[in-house]
């Protein structure tokens, strides 16, 4: 039996409606659709159910001014100094 592609929404403003079984033959390409901003609803016996609808992008939180990638917000005088003795031999060095 040959799959039936669902047609896309007829409007931007109208969602289009799939039954149960279909979004199950068809689910990858609704997700593709739904990642295209297209919202589609899955219907079970005609009763709308479910809204497939794309996720909003994620935000990357704003850095605060002086701080690294890694949120260190100051770096020690010495943090270039000479390592000690002992960490030096525990190195191997």
């Amino acid at each position: 039996m040959a799959a039936n592609p669902i047609p896309p929404a007829k409007t931007p403003a109208a969602p289009a409606q799939v039954n149960l079984y279909e979004a199950k033959t068809q689910l990858s390409s609704l997700v593709e659709r739904a990642a295209k901003g297209e919202e589609i609803i899955i219907a079970k016996a005609g009763k709308p159910m479910v809204k497939l609808v794309p996720l909003a992008p994620e935000s990357k939180p704003l850095r605060k001014f002086g701080q690294n990638l890694l949120g260190i917000t100051y770096i020690a005088d010495d943090f270039d100094a000479p390592l000690p003795e002992d960490v030096l031999r525990d190195f191997g060095l």
